[in-house]
C-alpha cells in the first residue's frame, strides 16, 4: 500500500518581490530635513535621495552619523556601521572623525580617519554620499 504525501509550498517556492527602499535617511532625520531653497545660518550635511536633496541640520556641537538607532543622524544603508562617524564643531571649525567604521569614512575622494570639513567638501560614508554646507 502506497500513501500520498501533499506536495507542500515553501516560502522559497514563490515568487518574491524586489525590495525598494524610500531613501537613505532614517525616518527622523528626513523629518528634520529643510528645503535647500532658503536655510537659515548653520551647518548641514545635503543628502540627495532620488530627485529631490535634503538638508539635515548638524544642530549639536557633536553629531553622531551612522545606521544605528542612538545616532543623531541615521542612515538606511547597509555599507554605513551603526556609528560610522562623528562630526564636531569647534572654534576652530567642523571635524569630522570616523568611528572605527567597516567601510570608512571618504573626504573628497581620499579616505581619512579625521579631517577638517569646509563648505562643499563631499562626504562618503560607506556607500553614502553627502555634501557638508556650512551657511553664515
Amino acid at each position: 500500500m502506497t500513501t500520498a504525501t501533499p506536495r507542500r509550498g515553501t516560502t522559497a517556492d514563490a515568487a518574491t518581490e524586489a525590495h525598494k527602499t524610500t531613501g537613505v535617511l532614517g525616518h527622523s532625520a528626513r523629518r528634520d530635513s529643510l528645503s535647500f531653497a532658503s536655510p537659515s545660518p548653520g551647518r548641514y550635511l545635503a543628502i540627495r535621495e532620488g530627485e529631490l536633496t535634503r538638508l539635515v541640520p548638524l544642530r549639536g556641537p557633536v553629531t553622531h552619523v551612522g545606521r544605528g538607532f542612538s545616532v543623531d543622524v541615521r542612515l538606511d544603508d547597509q555599507t554605513v556601521s551603526r556609528r560610522h562617524a562623528v562630526i564636531v564643531s569647534h572654534p576652530h571649525g567642523t571635524r569630522i572623525l570616523d568611528d572605527r567604521s567597516a567601510n570608512g569614512t571618504m573626504v573628497n575622494g581620499r579616505r581619512v580617519r579625521e579631517a577638517t570639513l569646509h563648505d562643499r567638501d563631499t562626504v562618503e560614508l560607506g556607500g553614502v554620499a553627502m555634501v557638508f554646507v556650512e551657511i553664515s
